[in-house]
């Protein structure tokens, strides 16, 4: 069956009811580069929708495009605020992380718009595009004439928070790991939550699960030494600690990380086994030399940039044994095909990492031989993206279950206003989503790639979960 795409304005009584959706509206007066920038927008979306429906709806009626069947994706979206034109204009899919953040856009369903983005990927890509090229000027000539706006101001604030460990506990499992859990058959596998719904305790299950994972992968003993860069809240520390019989050091930039970190330490008794170190990854000391059995690193390699790829692993070499040695990494990543040293600013490196940068697995494999000369050999790569989707969808619900303005207004005084609670909370709503479709899409990987040292015996276990 061919796709016709359709764009009509018609009463808002006609709008069309059926399927789940999602939906977008603007009240007030728009200025003459609003109406421009929407009847721009308008327009490129019917040239640009050629898979699933959507239905716009805002002060002059319904616009709609694609075609609306029982089996498609059906959006809709309601435009609240008519700042949405002029920020989708001027920096596409990040102007509409912005105007969801600020609530001038209703959704009834946020996967849903993202899964629409991404299955007409290929014909939407030419929003960005046309967006990059006039945005730098037109953002430029804005803050000349304008300055900082009010609604920047406040996406700037939301954007700076020093996040609190108290919000990680609204939605993390019990040893807060922020990062890919595994889930297995006992949850009802990586749709387990979406058949028969969650269940009590799955993803403190599902993150144990991944922590042993990991270290069994690391082939770690009793007795061992492990490095660790990127403590989180010493999680996988404590488990190899407690668990395993090792001994760990592991480093954090985060001073509020490093101080619950070492009250779990020493609430598990394991003070002196677990070293939590507040120490950049390249001033690791020179007693560190040759001084590991393992490394492990999860979910850090993000923050780390392209450029410095090499001498991440030039010091992973540095620290472990020269002979019965493993490293093991995971981290999100972009497929190859995706895959760039300069990453453009979008909605995750603007409002939750700024200056990350998602490695390719094969870029860390260069980096990794060149950086070792030859002292590692690839034993094992491992995609986890399939388990991120329900990982995501179970912070999502945890959130909205736990999280208390009352407990992180303590911390963010700013927050004791509701319109700035619920505009923080959005945005953690559309890191869910956003992240999510990108997993379940393959527009996101997550590897784990497992190294050992040349010439030592391959690894011979139960790769069961």
């Amino acid at each position: 069956m061919s796709i016709s795409t359709v764009l009509t304005c018609r009463p808002l009584s006609d709008c069309r009811a059926s399927g789940p959706g999602l939906t977008l509206t603007v009240k007030t007066a728009r200025s003459y580069f609003a109406s421009f920038a929407r009847s721009s927008i308008l327009s490129f979306l019917g040239r640009s929708i050629r898979s699933g429906y959507l239905c716009i709806e805002d002060d002059e009626g319904l616009h709609e495009f694609g075609l609306h069947t029982k089996s498609g994706n059906i959006v809709r979206l309601r435009v609240v605020g008519h700042e949405f034109w002029t920020r989708i204009f001027l920096s596409g899919d990040l102007g509409f992380s912005e105007a969801y953040i600020m609530g001038e856009i209703e959704v009834d369903d946020l996967k849903c718009v993202m899964d629409l983005w991404l299955e007409n990927q290929s014909s939407m890509s030419g929003l960005s595009s046309a967006v990059g090229r006039v945005s730098s000027v037109l953002s430029g000539l804005s803050n000349a004439v304008f300055g900082q706006t009010r609604s920047q101001a406040r996406l700037n604030a939301i954007a700076s928070y020093d996040q609190s460990n108290e919000l990680f506990k609204a939605f993390l499992s019990t040893e807060m790991m922020y990062s890919c859990a595994l889930w297995s058959d006992a949850e009802g596998g990586v749709h387990g939550d979406l058949v028969s719904g969650p269940s009590t305790g799955d993803l403190e299950i599902a993150q144990l699960r991944k922590i042993h994972h990991v270290l069994r992968k690391a082939r770690v003993q009793p007795g061992n030494r492990i490095l660790e860069f990127g403590s989180g809240w010493g999680g996988l520390a404590i488990e190899a600690a407690r668990t395993f019989g090792c001994e760990v050091d592991t480093l954090t930039l985060s001073v509020e990380q490093k101080m619950l970190a070492e009250e779990r330490v020493n609430a598990a008794g394991l003070h002196g086994r677990v070293r939590v170190h507040l120490l950049d990854y390249r001033d690791i000391p020179p007693e560190f030399e040759h001084a590991f059995d393992a490394f492990v690193s999860i979910e850090m390699l993000e923050h780390v940039g392209a450029h410095h790829y090499k001498t991440y692993f030039q010091l992973v070499d540095f620290a472990l044994k020269p002979q019965n040695a493993t490293a093991v990494v995971t981290s999100s990543t972009f497929p190859e095909s995706r895959f760039s040293s300069y990453q453009a600013e979008d909605f995750m490196r603007k409002y939750m990492w700024p200056n990350s940068c998602l490695p390719s697995a094969t870029s860390l494999v260069t980096a990794a031989q060149a950086a070792s000369r030859g002292r590692f050999t690839l034993e094992g790569v491992e995609n986890h993206a399939a388990h991120y989707p329900r990982t995501l969808r179970t912070w999502g619900r945890r959130l909205e279950s736990n999280l208390r303005q009352d407990v992180i207004a303590r911390t963010h005084p700013a927050l004791n206003d509701p319109a700035e609670f619920a505009a923080f909370k959005r945005k953690w709503e559309y890191l869910f989503a956003y992240a999510g479709a990108g997993f379940s899409k393959g527009y996101i990987t997550c590897h784990m790639l497992t190294f050992i040292r040349a010439n030592d015996v391959p690894f011979v276990g139960d790769d069961i979960w």
